[in-house]
């Protein structure tokens, strides 16, 4: 399993999903590759026994490999092979091949040559002659050395995962179609591995949607946001199947470039023994927000939102349960600031993570989902397991989640997400029946058993072509755990 940023090191929805899956399947054996930051990130969560081994492997630690430069004729091919890898990611009309470039650099990568080979000058004179070019729009920016310092380092640091070395008698799982599926892509073209490709919010759209506020000038960006663009496509071409997790997601692959018969859509599930019906709602009327305090989360218009029904409603409370990651301080900070100047700071409580998550949604008299990019997220159905009417933004996979059981609003307005959540509150009779009709279809439609089974077939499938399988203990166990 190879994940970026989330499980085991934090907490919250993908992470949850991973340690589902790898509980549900006590027969298969783990093997948990983190892409983190430093490599210094603890382990938030407790592995199960089915995890034999878990690597943290940072992309913002010392240089690895070695330091030592190439020269004579390796030098000059790979100077050759990276510039056509940057053609290939700024100018993909001049017809160089990405796939063919990235799987060159895995070869110098796992060589412990390729940090060493991207820290050079000359690196540094092709990317400008390229970026210079006068037929490319981002000529005009008028890139600068620093330019090609920054985006030469981002670039090395987001190339590092090509060295990690996975078993061949694996299946290599990526959990997003990012970073982490640059050594699933190695492994199958060097080792024959099986390459599953899961995502569940689209991970090129929240890199466009990250990089609107970072700092650095155009030329930086377009040339990670062309790397990221192209190994998002490539990973849907090339991965043996992808089970988005919900139906918006396989449409956006499908424009991607992976192929339709490749793709099999398996629903994030819940426990609802975990998630039992909640009890009577608040005293106060109340409305609670789960999740972690990030800005995809765009708490932001759920506090805008919340502020506008408070002016109608002055006896309404708003609970917020989460924490913040690492990181993430400075976030939290600029939402407190923006609930004083919306004068409703004393309405507001900052609960920091719980142990259990069901009390979050039983505390409020409805829930609120504020994101701009979701896959099918955890804590709305969460909530609906609990009998909660949802108000939810209109991302991903929510309409799918929902149904009919639950409003839906646009993203980033919240007018409209303050009214929908007034209506609830004034009418408990539909709260009430919207909560009812929420619960029987997560019972029906998106259970923890249903998804888990799911993956086991699909283990299962792409076991069967690896070295030994006929003999493997795995057919057998998952068999029997088919039942």
């Amino acid at each position: 399993m190879l994940t970026e940023g989330t499980y085991p090191h934090v907490h919250g929805g993908v992470s949850t999903w991973c340690d589902q899956l790898v509980r549900g399947m006590p027969e298969v054996d783990f093997n948990v590759v983190a892409l983190t930051g430093t490599g210094r990130e603890p382990v938030t969560w407790e592995l199960p026994p089915n995890v034999y081994r878990h690597s943290a492997f940072p992309l913002w630690g010392p240089v690895p490999g070695r330091r030592r430069p190439l020269f004579g004729r390796k030098r000059r091919r790979f100077t050759d092979i990276y510039e056509s890898f940057l053609l290939s990611v700024l100018d993909p009309s001049a017809g160089s091949d990405f796939g063919a470039g990235l799987y060159e650099l895995a070869l110098l990568a796992r060589a412990g040559q390729l940090s060493g080979a991207l820290r050079s000058e000359s690196v540094l004179r092709s990317l400008m002659w390229i970026w210079t070019m006068p037929h490319l729009e981002i000529s005009a920016s008028r890139p600068t050395v620093h330019d090609a310092l920054t985006a030469t380092d981002l670039l090395e640091h987001a190339l590092r995962p090509l060295a990690v070395r996975i078993p061949d008698d694996s299946i290599a799982h990526a959990v997003s179609a990012g970073l982490a599926t640059l050594p699933a892509l190695a492994a199958q073209r060097f080792e024959g591995v099986p390459f599953l490709l899961t995502e569940h919010g689209i991970y090129l759209r929240e890199r466009y949607l990250g990089y609107r506020a970072e700092a650095q000038r155009a030329p930086v960006k377009a040339l990670m946001l062309g790397f990221y663009r192209e190994l998002n496509s490539l990973g849907y071409r090339r991965a043996d199947l992808i089970t988005p997790c919900n139906q918006y997601n396989r449409r956006w692959e499908e424009r991607g470039g992976a192929p339709a018969d490749r793709i099999r859509t398996v629903y994030n599930g819940v426990d609802p023994h975990a998630f039992p019906q909640a009890g009577p709602e608040p005293d106060v009327p109340t409305i609670s927000w789960a999740g972690r305090i990030d800005p995809i989360k765009d708490l932001e218009t759920l506090i805008r939102a919340y502020a506008m029904v408070r002016a109608e409603l002055p006896e309404v409370r708003l609970r917020l349960f989460g924490g913040v990651p690492a990181g993430g301080e400075a976030y939290r900070t600029r939402l407190e600031k923006l609930a004083a100047e919306l004068g409703v700071v004393d309405g507001i409580s900052w609960e920091g993570r719980v142990s259990d998550v069901s009390r979050a949604y039983a505390s409020g008299s409805v829930v609120l989902l504020s994101s701009i990019s979701e896959g099918f997220p955890f804590s709305l159905i969460e909530a609906m397991s609990c009998g909660r009417a949802t108000v939810s933004t209109d991302v991903g996979g929510v309409r799918e989640a929902v149904g009919d059981t639950g409003l839906v609003v646009p993203p980033r307005e919240p007018a409209l997400m303050a009214e929908a959540t007034m209506g609830l509150l004034r009418d408990p009779e539909r709260r009430a029946g919207l909560g009812g009709r929420a619960r029987q279809r997560v019972v029906d439609q998106f259970t923890l058993r249903r998804s888990v089974d799911g993956f086991r077939h699909i283990y299962l499938e792409l076991a069967e072509g690896l070295p030994g399988a006929e003999d493997a203990d795995i057919r057998q166990a998952t068999e029997r755990a088919l039942g």
